[in-house]
């Protein structure tokens, strides 16, 4: 007990509260324009984002990810909140909780499987092209000033790493948040700062239960928004363990997560803060900052906590060049350079999910959309590649009296075409075996297929006979076929 507490939250611990504190300068500007998007006040993300982020160390699936109040959530809450307040939104988010430890306990992160690696790439692309995006309007109708500061920002971080003895030992992008921070005050220059997004609350948190009526009437209003915070939030926080999983070289275990997810939003409502999810950019400053274990998570929302609250007048300060230098690090260092060069060398259908997942997660800026899209391609591509995959050959067992078919492959919705199409039914012959040992049949339009098939050749005057069936095609096929029911026959070929 005393050894794994140790190795979840000692083993790195240096490291952890380093990249824990960049991580909670970064959360700072992006929970309050989160806020803003979701027309709430910015302490209503603030407070969830530090919710989330200390609940999600303790009960969290994947160590070393970043969970907070996010933009693809913030958007979903905009109808709720105009039309119905905050405490409807406060309400809908303890919803959203039980809603996704309902899913952790039915396993649905297990469906993560049917996500391809290329629908993964396609949404890591698009997140990073959000992210450089979002940070455009700070770099737009803007001094000089903004763009040198910037730049020295990207310069500390890519060569900060480099100086002999401190480069490892101190996160880059924090010494980069210092550095244009102290430059800022001795100047003065007139940049945006901190201060400038938003008021920063000045007191702590307080439970709140939601004021709504606990009548079937706001369950009505809340649960189509809630159903919608749930999914996104868990498929966007599956997406991310599975990024930080590749990043680390280590495994998550995403049934917890959902409990997990599911539980810190629950806890964020109850504070007077709103749903959030795992946040990609901010868990890609975590890992590249050096923080591996869930202690970097838990330093991050206390850390947050303390700067927002106790720390305001010094955090108002900060240099939104700095923090914008380190979400183009977060964009540069997400983006898949590799898929770019593989575009020459992989299949046509696997670049285009890829391109599809990204071009409508981008120009929709909804996540669920974006890998909905690729996954359906994928499964098309899929079914189409598999379908091609069958082969019916046949030979004359007698001449001119017996002939056997062999059927190899899978026969479903997607192959049904050109199973039936195999077979020749003007050849006079007595009877005709159609061997299955080698094929299976997967639904009910591949059984639909097979009657076809069999009805003809008996219309013809031909005798057929089925062969080698395996069990489960056997199952499926005793259960649905009609070729040996006469009425059923008649009603099928009109």
């Amino acid at each position: 007990m005393i050894e794994s507490f140790k190795q979840t939250w000692l083993s790195n611990l240096r490291a952890d509260v380093l990249s824990g504190i960049v991580v909670a300068l970064a959360l700072i500007p992006e929970a309050i324009a989160f806020s803003i998007i979701a027309g709430v006040d910015p302490k209503i993300g603030l407070y969830a984002s530090f919710a989330i982020c200390v609940i999600i160390a303790f009960t969290g699936g994947r160590p070393g990810m970043i969970s907070a109040a996010t933009g693809a959530m913030a958007l979903l809450m905009v109808t709720l909140v105009k039309e119905h307040g905050l405490e409807y939104l406060l309400a809908a988010t303890l919803l959203t909780g039980v809603l996704q430890i309902v899913a952790g306990y039915l396993r649905l992160a297990d469906l993560m499987r049917f996500v391809s690696r290329s629908v993964v790439t396609g949404f890591v692309n698009a997140l990073a092209i959000l992210i450089f995006m979002a940070q455009l309007p700070e770099l737009t109708d803007v001094t000089w000033h903004v763009y040198a500061m910037t730049a020295a920002g990207l310069g500390i971080i890519y060569g900060f790493p480099y100086l002999p003895k401190v480069g490892k030992s101190v996160p880059s992008p924090l010494v980069c948040i210092l550095v244009l921070t102290v430059v800022y005050l001795a100047t003065g220059m007139e940049i945006r700062t901190v201060g400038d997004m938003g008021e920063l609350p000045d007191s702590l948190p307080i439970f709140l239960w939601p004021d709504v009526p606990l009548t079937l009437e706001t369950l009505k209003i809340i649960f189509p928004y809630s159903l919608m915070l749930a999914v996104v939030g868990l498929l966007e926080s599956m997406m991310t363990a599975t990024i930080v999983d590749d990043l680390t070289d280590t495994t998550s275990n995403k049934n917890r997560e959902c409990k997990g997810q599911g539980v810190a939003n629950i806890g964020a409502g109850l504070l007077g803060g709103m749903a959030g999810c795992a946040m990609i950019g901010q868990s890609v400053i975590n890992v590249k900052s050096g923080g591996r274990q869930r202690t970097s998570t838990l330093v991050a929302g206390v850390a947050l906590l303390i700067m927002v609250v106790f720390l305001a007048d010094w955090v108002s300060l900060i240099p939104m060049a700095a923090l914008v230098a380190v979400m183009i690090m977060v964009s540069i260092g997400t983006f898949s350079w590799e898929s770019i060069r593989d575009l020459k060398k992989l299949p046509m259908s696997t670049n285009m999910v890829m391109l599809a997942t990204v071009a409508v997660t981008v120009s929709t800026h909804n996540l669920a959309l974006g890998v909905f899209v690729g996954v359906l391609l994928a499964a098309l591509n899929f079914a189409n590649k598999v379908g091609n995959i069958l082969y019916i050959g046949s030979h004359e067992v007698e001449a001119g009296k017996a002939r056997e078919y062999q059927v190899v492959g899978q026969v479903f919705f997607a192959s049904c075409k050109r199973f039936g199409e195999a077979f020749d039914f003007k050849e006079s012959v007595d009877d005709v075996t159609i061997d299955l040992s080698r094929a299976h049949f997967w639904d009910v339009s591949a059984v639909e297929a097979l009657d076809r098939v069999v009805i003809k050749f008996r219309r013809e005057g031909t005798e057929v006979t089925l062969v080698g069936l395996n069990e489960a095609s056997a199952t499926i096929v005793d259960r649905y076929a009609i070729h040996n029911d006469a009425e059923a026959v008649d009603k099928l070929m009109g």
